[in-house]
């Protein structure tokens, strides 16, 4: 009975190692140029030894500038823009919020822009898991709100999201190139 039991367990471990080698041609895609990152607020939530509940985080994707003139050229001027590259921009808050003085339910949104060259409208939009703006439905914005455009003297290569500490809640910073933008979102602390 041992020696069958034996045999049985080499016989199967034997079929796992073959197919795990049967597995060694599997293409992986490339690295993408516009790699996916993320954000949280409060900024140091997964990287806390102590726990730290979320307020929001963002997933985007970090398109490059390469040399080009990125705002009125590579994103146009009053057209909807995915806010980054790849899939729309996704904005998650783990309890409700206020933008704009409009009440925001806790739950999965995307983010839009529509850049112009002294403000840009910030749309918060119930579409989810789509690529770019080419499906964007204007009927499911949730909220628009206009922010005002900040020229900076430093070019930030990639496009670029933070979250930094307000008195009501925290500002929702969108950077790339020599453009900046805020956009206050407010809740309880």
């Amino acid at each position: 009975m041992k020696k069958i039991s034996l045999t049985m367990f080499l016989l199967v471990g034997a079929l796992a190692v073959n197919a795990q080698s049967a597995n060694t041609g599997v293409t992986f895609p490339k690295v993408d140029a516009s790699p996916l990152d993320v954000v949280y607020y409060p900024l140091n939530t997964t990287k806390s030894k102590t726990p730290v509940e979320p307020v929001m985080r963002v997933l985007y994707s970090r398109p490059q500038k390469k040399g080009r003139e990125v705002f009125g050229v590579l994103e146009q001027f009053d057209k909807v823009w995915r806010l980054g590259a790849n899939e729309n921009t996704e904005i998650q808050f783990f309890k409700p919020v206020t933008i704009a003085g409009k009440k925001v339910k806790a739950g999965r949104y995307s983010v839009f822009a529509i850049p112009s060259k002294d403000k840009w409208t910030i749309i918060i939009n119930k579409q989810n898991d789509k690529w770019g703006a080419f499906t964007y439905d204007e009927k499911q914005d949730l909220l628009r709100t206009d922010v005002v455009v900040n020229k900076i003297e430093k070019t930030i290569e990639a496009f670029s999201i933070t979250f930094i500490d307000a008195p009501e809640g925290a500002n929702l910073v969108m950077a790339w190139d020599n453009t900046q933008v805020f956009l206050p979102i407010e809740f309880k602390k």
